[in-house]
């Protein structure tokens, strides 16, 4: 992706609310198939990290993205956004 689309998914995704909340149970695989079910939907998610996750947030979203087959567009405090690749 350049950095005129990732700029452009930034922009939408601003609005958006987390709709999916990570807590202490970290990535399962109910995680990965409600991201990527709503991903097929939206196209963008964002994604909530609890403070009990105990996973790094950054670590936490490409593994995320890698196991949904998205594309981790950004991490701002305990917020990841994924985009549908």
């Amino acid at each position: 992706m350049n950095k005129k689309t990732i700029k452009n998914i930034k922009g939408r995704a601003q609005p958006l609310e987390p709709s999916i909340h990570i807590g202490k149970e970290g990535i399962t695989e109910n995680i990965v198939a409600e991201v990527s079910k709503q991903l097929k939907k939206h196209k963008i998610v964002k994604v909530r990290l609890l403070q009990n996750m105990e996973m790094d947030r950054r670590e936490a979203g490409v593994r995320l993205a890698e196991a949904a087959d998205a594309i981790m567009i950004e991490v701002r405090g305990r917020t990841v956004v994924l985009a549908k690749k």
